[in-house]
């Protein structure tokens, strides 16, 4: 073991948790608050016999992305509120093609430019519904620069494991902040790969596997490789008979959530003894630590959402359900909120705390409404 200090910033951290898992692309548009995700790729993707690209915006960022990854490479690219909305045309096409790759989504305040350089937990229902029609999407958001790193590698490897866009969700603050991060160098990191057809003769590009999910061959491999967005068969041809749309879109759902427990991921504290719980994700997390630091209450506790997407209905269902009192503290006017409303109905009270001014939720602003509810 060989422990090392550093002094990371969130965005770098990102960067760095990008290169563990093997990311060798990186094509993209500066936009604050995501740019250093960028600058950093750019320094080390070449040493690295990497690739970095600056697009001329970031339709062409995810459209260039989705080619790379067809070819073999791990890509990735960075941005925020504008440059997400206009990349959801090219997520929808990179969910239906099954192409893996890692959007990372530096939250700030909109709608439109918004407030450029101010923090927002906004763009949580966007990363859930933001392209159209019935799809699967994976969401993970950190709430420290330490998890800024480790959750990027498991970021790479949820869209290698299940050949799927994932966005990783975080937001101006974390992304922003410094923080002192100890890291064992000589930690082997289990990253995953990206498995590959052998026979060209039986090959299908969109032969699932017993885990639903397909094996493409990458471009250039001497397999017949057909992708397209539009509903197909196993071969990749289009086939838009009710038949093979009703099994491809229920396959392509199922590929991700009934294998949910394989990978959601949640943080919680006293939520045997606790009345109140809060319910918190990213930077409105660390008002939670700081209250419950200071109140000592012993019947209060958190759940802290680090898998945001898929929501784990049953299981959220499960550690809330001895808490009298949700609070749910969002820099937004209330998105995650609406599913843990959804979840218990008037069965339990529960209370948003809100901003979307672009100023984080101060620990007085949180522990007044729970010490009122």
């Amino acid at each position: 073991m060989a422990i090392e200090s550093y002094l990371w910033q969130g965005a770098h951290a990102t960067a760095q948790g990008a290169l563990k898992a093997g990311v060798n692309y990186f094509a993209g548009y500066p936009i604050t608050p995501s740019t250093e995700v960028a600058e950093f790729m750019a320094y080390a993707l070449p040493s690295r016999d990497g690739i970095f690209i600056q697009m001329e915006d970031e339709i062409a960022s995810i459209a260039s992305l989705i080619g790379a990854s067809l070819a073999g490479a791990k890509a990735i690219t960075a941005t925020s509120g504008p440059g997400f909305s206009l990349m959801q045309e090219g997520l929808g096409y990179a969910i239906m093609a099954e192409v893996p790759l890692v959007i990372v989504d530096v939250m700030r305040g909109g709608p439109s430019t918004g407030l450029p350089t101010k923090p927002t937990q906004a763009d949580v229902m966007q990363a859930k519904w933001g392209t159209h029609g019935d799809h699967p999407i994976i969401a993970l958001c950190p709430a420290s620069v330490k998890e800024s790193y480790y959750l990027m590698v498991k970021a790479v490897n949820l869209s290698e494991r299940f050949r799927t866009p994932v966005v990783f969700l975080t937001d101006e603050t974390i992304a922003h902040m410094r923080e002192r991060v100890q890291i064992d160098v000589d930690e082997k990191l289990y990253i995953e790969p990206r498995i590959e057809p052998k026979d060209p003769r039986s090959y299908k590009t969109f032969q699932p596997d017993e885990r639903l999910v397909p094996h493409q061959a990458k471009f250039g491999t001497g397999f017949r490789t057909v992708v397209t967005a539009l509903y197909h068969d196993e071969s990749g041809f289009q086939n838009t008979s009710a038949e093979v749309a009703e099994r491809f879109n229920k396959r392509l759902v199922d590929k991700v959530e009934k294998y949910i427990d394989e990978f959601y991921e949640t943080e919680e504290y006293n939520l045997e003894n606790s009345e109140l719980v809060f319910v918190s994700y990213g930077a409105s997390h660390r008002t939670v630590l700081q209250v419950l630091n200071d109140s000592k209450n012993p019947k209060w506790g958190f759940l802290r959402l680090v898998t945001i997407w898929p929501f784990h209905d049953r299981l959220i269902k499960e550690k809330l359900e001895k808490a009298k009192v949700i609070i749910v503290p969002e820099l937004n006017m209330g998105q995650m909120i609406r599913e843990i409303q959804r979840l218990f109905g008037d069965t339990k009270k529960i209370v948003s705390v809100n901003r979307w001014d672009g100023e984080l939720i101060t620990p007085d602003q949180l522990r007044k409404v729970a010490e009122q509810a």
